[in-house]
């Protein structure tokens, strides 16, 4: 599968995604956990470019292999914090809202809100849009794995 975009992106827009990224930055949250809840919407949406970037990225940073590669049955392993798993838990509910799917339940955002503070579920929230901005514009496009940004 070949991309269908092969013009340069605007610097405008890399500057406004800068953008986002520093305030997400500045939410307080663990890069490693903002990689977590990347890497799970990537997943769902079937992002292969920033699947690959996600990876390529915590492992660099660090991450164990036996983490990044349990992402997507994160519920059945024990590899995650509680506070993991609310992130992981808010990243599904709010990345699944195709089909009737009950989107971000007050049970899932009160337990997410357990462990993070006001700021920090803000940056959580935007990190989520903003995978999901990315994996729309890949699949669309049909971005190929193999970069990292």
């Amino acid at each position: 599968m070949e991309a269908r975009l092969k013009s340069a992106v605007s610097p405008d827009l890399i500057t406004a995604i800068q953008h986002l990224h520093k305030v997400i930055a500045a939410g307080g949250v663990d890069q490693h956990l903002l990689t977590l809840v990347h890497l799970r919407a990537s997943q769902i949406n079937g992002c292969a470019p920033c699947v690959f970037a996600s990876v390529t990225g915590a492992k660099k940073a660090g991450e164990t292999d036996d983490r990044l590669h349990h992402v997507v049955a994160w519920r059945e392993t024990p590899f995650y914090t509680e506070q993991e798993r609310a992130a992981l838990e808010l990243t599904e509910a709010a990345t699944r809202l195709q089909d009737g799917a009950a989107g971000v339940t007050d049970e899932i955002w009160d337990a997410a809100a357990e462990h993070f503070s006001q700021e920090q579920l803000g940056a959580i929230t935007m990190e989520i849009a903003l995978t999901n901005f990315f994996n729309r514009i890949n699949r669309t496009t049909r971005e190929q794995a193999g970069k990292t940004w």
